[in-house]
């Protein structure tokens, strides 16, 4: 732990030239009495480094100098695929590592290059949770991710969405997925088919001893997109012919899904620039109150859903009278 704060605190000092006790301190997350003594270790290990007293002092190498010593340990390694995904990181406990990582990959740049990548960070950042959400709670996603790693069965308690709502598993995890800021763990259960768990829907989760081959077949990223044209041909039971006005033809890339716009812009206007369209519709309980967020919109078929959405909206008439 120690010898990787002091190579840290020596590529700072590379890459940034002089800086404060109170800056190192603050970079590394110790006391500045503990930056007093790394920077003593540094010395006594023959790093030229000293110190300026002073207002516009604080710790500097010797002009010129540069290591080389920006070896890669396993956990930083690890978090390398996730350089650009912070958020991935700090779910997965690899903020440190991944911060230590990206300072050794500063310090083999030269001087043009740390100042290109240093202005593509400034101008670039990726949020992955979707609008109107929060990032979800995912305690156990570093459990899951080492058995992972690990080849190693966990048992889990889990919350579905059908009854029993509480189910018990031992299962093969095989991958982690991060889609619209949410964490999916990949997991067969045996020699069977890999499924998608939803990670914040784990209520426990322990590490067995009992290891497992993965498949040599097994494509993660492969296994994802099948799985969401699979879920996409099971989510769509029907289909609704519907009336929309300009208003709501304008406003619905804002408040429904893409294949339901895709349905809306696709769909011929009469004269007055209303749209009917046939769209895919989940259940008509789910239909109706998708498409009670629009004002302007008139259900042509199936005379079921008309009805419905007649039923709750005279419902929110009954309480507003």
């Amino acid at each position: 732990m120690r010898a990787g704060r002091l190579v840290s605190m020596m590529l700072l000092l590379q890459q940034r030239g002089r800086m404060t006790a109170d800056a190192l301190a603050a970079e590394l997350g110790v006391s500045v009495r503990t930056v007093y003594r790394d920077a003593e270790a540094l010395a006594g290990a023959g790093i030229p480094i000293y110190g300026e007293s002073g207002r516009e002092g604080g710790y500097r190498l010797v002009e010129g100098y540069r290591t080389r010593l920006t070896g890669v340990t396993e956990g930083e390694a690890e978090a390398l695929a996730l350089t650009g995904v912070p958020q991935a990181a700090t779910d997965l406990g690899l903020q440190t590592e991944l911060a230590a990582l990206e300072l050794k990959l500063s310090a083999a740049l030269s001087p043009q290059q740390r100042e290109r990548a240093e202005r593509a960070r400034r101008l670039f950042h990726l949020d992955v949770v979707a609008w109107f959400q929060r990032s979800e709670p995912v305690p156990l996603l570093a459990l899951v991710a080492n058995a992972a790693w690990e080849q190693r069965t966990v048992r889990v308690r889990y919350r579905r969405w059908k009854e029993p709502r509480e189910i018990e598993r031992d299962l093969r995890p095989l991958g982690l997925v991060l889609k619209g800021g949410r964490w999916y763990l990949a997991a067969s259960q045996g020699t069977g088919p890999a499924l998608p768990y939803k990670v914040a829907n784990l209520l426990s989760a322990t590490k067995t001893e009992e290891p497992f081959e993965r498949p040599a077949d097994f494509d993660l990223a492969a296994w994802w997109a099948g799985n969401l044209d699979a879920f996409d041909a099971r989510r769509y039971r029907g289909t609704a012919v519907v009336r929309f006005s300009p208003e709501a033809v304008e406003r619905a890339p804002d408040n429904l899904d893409a294949d339901t716009v895709a349905a809306v812009q696709e769909a011929d206007r009469d004269e007055h620039g209303w749209a009917v369209a046939t769209i895919p519709i989940e259940t008509e309980w789910n239909a109706s109150g998708e498409l009670m967020k629009l004002a302007g919109v008139e259900v042509l078929e199936p005379a079921s859903l008309r009805a419905m959405m007649r039923e709750r909206a005279q419902a929110v008439l009954d309480l507003h009278a």
